[in-house]
């Protein structure tokens, strides 16, 4: 239900499609227009647009080593 809502977004959710179900190629431009918003971000917001990703990548990181760990 949440993917379906997410693929009605006009432009994400078409780019987010074609991730998917597309060839490699559109896989790569996704990824790659992924980076050029954040860095977009951080031209507009300055050092949060860098930190708070990196806030929120530290309780994943942190599950994933529990997850290796435990294994």
């Amino acid at each position: 239900m949440i993917a379906r809502m997410i693929h009605h977004v006009p432009v994400f959710g078409w780019m987010l499609k074609e991730a998917v179900s597309g060839p490699t190629t559109a896989k790569i431009l996704f990824v790659v227009n992924l980076l050029l918003v954040w860095l977009l971000a951080i031209l507009a917001f300055g050092y949060p647009a860098i930190i708070i990703p990196a806030l929120a990548a530290v309780p994943t990181v942190f599950v994933i080593l529990l997850l290796i760990t435990k294994g």
